[in-house]
């Protein structure tokens, strides 16, 4: 059945993208971007500052389009690559478990935003309703 397809689609994206919020919010608000530079900085990522911001803006606003399954592809994929960056400039040398600063949360995220990415957001998102629209004034302007 396609709406239980699209139904697991958005609880996906929904998940997904409110623990990238909460990251890139906890990387502007609590920490500061000058503090998540500084962060950036002592784990050796190179250039910490176009990093911190990069990886901000990308879990907040990126983590909020795969909310409302808006420009899911691009979300996807730059979510994706901010994964992957985390995952082999900070994590991979230290085992799965987050808890001693592993890999599980990055490859998890990163995953799941690569399959959003490729399969899209679903029915039931902005990109489906936006599309829908087009189509139907496509429709309507040949007719």
């Amino acid at each position: 059945m396609k709406w239980t397809r699209d139904l697991a689609v958005l609880v996906a994206r929904v998940a997904i993208g409110a623990v990238l919020v909460a990251h890139g919010a906890q990387k502007f608000f609590t920490f500061g971007i000058s503090g998540t530079i500084d962060s950036f900085a002592g784990m050796g990522i190179p250039v910490p500052q176009a990093a911190a911001v990069f990886a901000a803006v990308v879990e907040l606003v990126g983590g909020a389009a795969l909310i409302l399954g808006a420009a899911t592809p691009v979300a996807g994929l730059l979510v994706m690559l901010n994964m992957l960056g985390a995952l082999l400039l900070v994590h991979l040398g230290n085992g799965v478990f987050v808890d001693q600063g592993g890999f599980e949360l990055v490859a998890a995220l990163g995953a799941g935003a690569l399959v959003l990415a490729v399969t899209g957001p679903g029915a039931f998102s902005v990109d489906h309703l936006v599309g829908r629209g087009r189509a139907g004034r496509r429709a309507t302007q040949t007719a």
